[in-house]
């Protein structure tokens, strides 16, 4: 007989409903509260129901809900012009231009078609360990043979290089490439970051040779590693940058940003979405910018960093990889053990790709209480 459920199941949820939240936490059916270090799979930058956040788009709900780009609408244009000045926030403004969509897959399908339309190139490089989203053009560079094999006769060439290898870099012929894509930090590979002469070298050489170079930074983004992009935390320009999850503190919402060049190079008509940019994820947007510069979340996170590395030394975290409110635990065999201990404590943490690395991802306005807590639970374990 078949059994079919109403919801297509996807991920194998937490083994509980969850009602409610409030910054860091958030709450069961059961009215247990747990400490979220998964923040929604890094989409929560601003916690849960943010009062700010919550009345913008309350507001906004009252006005005006939903218009396509057929119209102008005010809002939409100021969270564009918010984000460019906080992407350009930490150095030369270099980046003029967004395309607002829904998802970070989205915005990256629409990077690696902009790098076709303006190079002529059918051609993409990616790297081993990369993961950058489930339409065909994202699978195509995406490392996950579990996801993309069934696909196989509809993705394009990539080819794949390895992580952090300079010397690769040399010696490989870039002419034929469109674009390279890359995550700062692979996070689902096991929080695997980038050498800052690595991503150095990589525009070196696609500069040479003409091809794009596309930052992924669905989940470096927002400010999760104390500066607004890890483009600007490394001194690195990308042609163009993706960004995607914490943007609207939980409204969907993407963001494809380019420089003047990209933008000057294309024309009405050649990107478009029905419902990106919605005046209610634009007014939800503007409102998180608000809320990570006037309180100074960027800074915590890097403080916050600082207190969890002090605070899991001497435990079964082996190792801490990762930067700011982006970090992977590293618990060699015990690391499933582990995560299951934490749930049973009330503390939310992800799994990765990396058996051993579990993932922290959580609100730019972690507690100290919060932190504690996943320290006095690791250390009991």
């Amino acid at each position: 007989m078949l059994m079919a459920r109403p919801l297509l199941p996807t991920y194998t949820p937490f083994p509980f409903p969850l009602v409610q939240g409030e910054r860091d936490r958030v709450l069961d059916d059961a009215g247990r509260y747990y400490f979220d270090f998964y923040g929604g799979h890094c989409v929560c930058s601003t916690g849960h129901a943010h009062p700010h956040v919550a009345a913008a788009i309350a507001r906004q709900a009252t006005k005006l809900l939903f218009y396509s780009t057929a119209a102008d609408i005010p809002v939409r244009h100021e969270a564009a012009e918010a984000l460019i000045r906080f992407a350009n926030s930490c150095g030369d403004p270099y980046l003029a231009s967004v395309f607002f969509c829904n998802t970070g897959s989205e915005a990256n399908e629409n990077a690696l078609k902009v790098a076709v339309k303006i190079t002529g190139r059918y051609r993409f490089a990616a790297f081993d360990g990369g993961w950058h989203g489930r339409g065909m053009l994202p699978l195509s560079v995406t490392d996950d043979p579990k996801l993309s094999e069934a696909y196989a006769p509809f993705l394009v060439p990539c080819t794949r290089l390895k992580w952090n290898d300079d010397a690769q870099l040399d010696a490989f012929d870039f002419s034929q490439v469109a674009a390279v894509i890359l995550e700062p930090i692979q996070s689902m590979a096991g929080v695997r970051v980038a050498a800052p002469s690595f991503l150095r070298k990589l525009r070196e050489v696609t500069t040479a040779a003409g091809a794009l170079l596309i930052l992924d930074e669905v989940q470096t983004g927002m400010g999760r590693l104390g500066q607004p992009y890890a483009a600007g935390k490394y001194r690195v320009r990308p042609d163009l940058l993706t960004t995607a999850k914490g943007l609207a503190s939980g409204v969907p919402m993407g963001a494809l940003l380019m420089t003047a060049e990209i933008a000057d190079s294309l024309k009405p008509g050649d990107l478009g979405s029905t419902f990106g940019g919605s005046p209610l994820a634009c007014a939800a947007l503007l409102a998180t910018l608000d809320v990570i510069q006037e309180e100074r979340l960027m800074a915590r996170a890097v403080n916050a960093e600082a207190e969890i590395r002090r605070s899991l030394t001497g435990t079964c975290v082996t190792e801490i990889f990762g930067s700011g409110l982006l970090l992977g635990l590293r618990v060699p065999n015990r690391a499933s053990a582990l995560k299951q201990h934490l749930e049973r404590r009330g503390i939310l943490v992800g799994s990765s790709a990396d058996p051993e690395i579990l993932r922290l991802m959580p609100p730019l306005n972690l507690t100290d209480e919060a932190i504690a807590a996943l320290a006095h639970a690791v250390r009991e374990f």
